[in-house]
């Protein structure tokens, strides 16, 4: 791998099999949990997976039943009897999913058990969101006087309608798995033992389109959030004619002609 770091730690892995990496939290013991060492391990995962031509589709998970993540990990961040945060600060710090790198392949979310603080804070950042039924949410960085970082705050006030958003910044609470449905924070809601399958049924479904076009599609929806209509149609047009030049847009449209399924090849 060409972050060291993944290969000196345990506390993320990462792996790519037919075209899907698998990007999991390790640390079980811990509810995944995220310190320094965590939050510099994963940071290389999201850039091994930017760079790799070769992942087209990522899931994000955490080890065991009990959590997808816990957030960031306070014992350690923080000396007791002290106002020193210097551990807090290098969480804050890492160009991570969530915060300024930007990935424009999809990645999808398989939550088990607790997703609270930073761990709402990376499900935010994902493109479709697969729940477990006993899963809980939640950003409750307000209970300990801290507030959601890594763009917790604001991708929240975007994604979710204003009040659920104002409930779950404003009383750090937690909410079930059917009120994240309702509010739209996640896609599905399964049986605790379906999630990883229902992702990577999702992850199957979207490996079958053409690569190029699928990324394509993503950066254009996010980018154009913040542009005029007009701009972002303007936007759309030069990706449009760029990808018309590939010669996966080639094999889609010969495939659709010969009624068989593409062999896309990420060109």
């Amino acid at each position: 791998m060409a972050d060291s770091i993944l290969a000196e730690t345990e506390k993320v892995l990462y792996d790519v099999e037919d075209h899907l990496a698998h990007v999991t939290i390790n640390r079980p013991d811990k509810l995944n949990a995220m310190d320094s060492e965590t939050y510099a391990a994963l940071s290389a995962a999201w850039r091994e997976f930017q760079a790799d031509e070769d992942a087209w589709v990522a899931i994000v998970s955490g080890t065991g039943d009990r959590a997808f993540s816990a957030g960031a990990d306070l014992e350690e961040a923080v000396e007791p009897g002290t106002v020193e945060w210097p551990e807090f600060w290098r969480t804050q710090e890492e160009q991570i999913l969530n915060n300024g790198l930007e990935i424009w392949k999809p990645v999808i979310a398989a939550v088990d058990g607790y997703c609270l603080a930073g761990g709402t804070t990376l499900l935010l950042a994902t493109d479709i969101r697969i729940a477990g039924e006993s899963a809980e949410f939640g950003l409750s960085e307000v209970k300990r006087g801290i507030l959601p970082g890594n763009g917790g705050t604001q991708r929240a006030a975007r994604q979710l309608p204003y009040t659920a958003a104002m409930e779950i910044l404003l009383t750090g609470d937690h909410v079930d798995a059917e009120r994240a449905a309702e509010w739209g924070l996640v896609n599905r809601v399964v049986p605790d033992d379906e999630v990883m399958d229902t992702a990577e049924e999702f992850a199957a479904r979207i490996l079958s389109n053409g690569p190029l076009a699928v990324q394509a599609v993503k950066e254009l929806a996010i980018r154009g959030r913040n542009m005029s209509l007009s701009d972002a149609m303007r936007l759309e047009e030069s990706f449009q004619y760029h990808l018309l030049q590939s010669e996966d847009a080639k094999e889609g449209v010969t495939a659709f002609a010969e009624d068989r399924e593409p062999n896309y090849q990420n060109q």
